[in-house]
């Protein structure tokens, strides 16, 4: 029989394994150039261009030459950049080998650790552990039933847990959250100024790191400080820490914001990548928009109660802990944070990118896979029975782990969806040496992308908006950057252009003036 400790280590070795799958493999060479799997693509080309230009003083857009970044958390991003520029460890090692498993490690420890401190039951801790990893829909359920095959992690929109490294910022957000916690719940129990400034340092800093997470932080801070009115330092220390560092570059981030409540509901329910129940959102949305309340109120309340069973799984447990009495302050602190993650994003949308808010929910479902996993860990308590234990684990495991082992498939095969061709490192690289410069690269040609579709992986000058020359070339229009020379030729030359060829090989070519 194993101690709890070996049990801890190994849970938190085989979820730091799950998690890290989904990096490792991308942005490494091979035969036929730089993969990337799954978002990173775009996602983690995207935080490398971007930290390459924090570490070099540089707050421009890494896409478009002369454009200030603005309403943005630069927090991840600032890290990378420094620990890049204290270690010259390049910036896509930091990024997809090196943070991603200590991350993993850091969120286990501290997740473990502070569930422990907070109801004195490793059990308790163990299976927390187990949901903050493994918590997944029941999305792969709908697609078994419908297709005979896995699938559907996002179906009901939320990404689920297997998939927190590959938004990084996110997986540092949930690290400072837990330090929070954990400072939290020491100074209740000691009033050590220690716990006092790791609780406010951490809810401050968040913010920076995922502005998401800074509002569930402050809100929930601001309601256990007027109830405990010895919290409130902790409460004004981490708001003014929160806006000295987001305003600067977020003074019109509100602007952001559009209401548009139940786009979630109704998207999840009409389009063919998500739930995909037509005839109901047909019928939802006719109510709605013929002003017919008294059938449309029903209608999105039974598909807000698809979302968030269809998103949380097993994790649908933690409602079981809602009238839990232990430490009703840190249990105010995680139903606040459950309630605002799933209200924002069913009142508002993002301009832009109007699916970005549902990054609240994650939130919702980290907190809910904390509380699922006390109330598992209690059942021993309550049933002495050890067939029927068993019996409850493997349900849960059963039920819980297949959208885990879905998601993981995607990041296994050899061949990525996406690649910088070896023709294109090789120009990349040059460009790399060249005095800095504005580089001009084609217009995005969606024809071509869509043609890839079917015959992966997609060149990454194929994505309709990628950072990956300004990440991997590094510069200040000096130059022309043709991805592509072989199939798609100017029809000027670069002599016509007052250009000369500075570089060229079968299939990329570069001109400077």
């Amino acid at each position: 029989m194993l101690s709890a400790t070996a049990k801890k280590r190994l849970l938190i070795l085989i979820g730091t394994l799950a998690w890290s799958a989904t990096m490792v493999k991308s942005g490494l060479v091979y035969p036929f150039g730089m993969g990337f799997w799954g978002p990173n693509g775009h996602d983690g080309v995207w935080h490398i261009s971007l930290a390459e230009n924090l570490s070099r003083g540089n707050l421009n857009m890494p896409i478009f030459a002369g454009a200030k970044l603005q309403n943005y958390h630069l927090g991840f991003d600032l890290i990378l950049a420094t620990v890049h520029k204290l270690t010259a460890v390049p910036v896509s090692v930091l990024y997809f080998q090196i943070l991603p498993p200590l991350l993993a490690v850091l969120i286990g420890l501290a997740a473990y650790y502070w569930v422990r401190l907070w109801t004195q039951n490793d059990i308790c801790a163990w299976w927390s552990v187990f949901f903050i990893y493994f918590g997944g829909s029941f999305g792969w359920l709908v697609s078994w039933v419908r297709t005979g095959q896995l699938g559907g992690e996002s179906m009901f929109w939320s990404q689920q847990a297997i998939s927190t490294l590959v938004n990084p910022p996110f997986a540092l957000s949930i690290l400072l959250l837990l330090i929070g916690l954990i400072g939290l719940v020491g100074y209740q129990q000691t009033s050590s100024p220690r716990y006092f400034w790791m609780t406010s340092l951490a809810f401050g800093l968040v913010g920076f790191v995922k502005i998401y997470a800074g509002v569930i932080a402050l809100s929930g801070l601001s309601l256990l400080a007027f109830r405990h009115r010895r919290l409130l330092p902790v409460f004004f220390i981490s708001l003014t820490l929160f806006l000295v560092l987001f305003l600067p570059l977020n003074r019109n981030s509100s602007q952001l914001l559009v209401f548009q409540p139940g786009w979630f509901l109704e998207t999840m329910m009409g389009l063919p990548d998500r739930f995909n129940w037509p005839r109901y959102y047909s019928a939802m949305t006719n109510y709605r928009l013929a002003g017919d309340w008294f059938r449309a109120v029903p209608a999105y309340a039974v598909a807000l109660i698809i979302f968030i069973l269809g998103n949380f799984g097993t994790r649908i447990l933690a409602f079981l802990r809602l009238k839990s009495p232990q430490n009703s302050a840190v249990n105010l602190f995680l139903w606040q944070g459950i309630a605002l993650g799933l209200i924002f994003p069913m009142l508002f949308l993002q301009a832009g990118t109007p699916w970005n808010t549902i990054q609240f929910f994650y939130y919702t479902q980290f907190f809910a896979a904390i509380l699922a996993g006390i109330f598992i860990g209690r059942l021993p308590e309550i049933i002495k029975n050890r067939k029927i234990l068993f019996t409850i684990y493997s349900l849960l495991f059963t039920f819980t782990l297949p959208t885990s082992i879905d998601t993981l498939r995607h990041y296994l095969p050899s061949r990525p969806p996406a690649k910088i061709s070896t023709e294109e490192l090789e120009a990349l690289k040059f460009l790399r040496r060249q005095p800095a410069g504005v580089v001009l690269t084609p217009p995005f040609d969606r024809g071509a992308a869509e043609n890839t579709v079917l015959s992966p992986p997609r060149p990454l000058y194929l994505y309709e908006s990628t950072a990956y020359v300004s990440a991997l070339a590094q510069n200040k229009i000096a130059y022309i950057y043709l991805p592509d020379i072989a199939h798609t030729r100017p029809r000027l030359s670069a002599s016509e252009l007052g250009f000369t060829t500075l570089f060229a090989n079968s299939q990329v070519a570069i001109w400077s003036r």
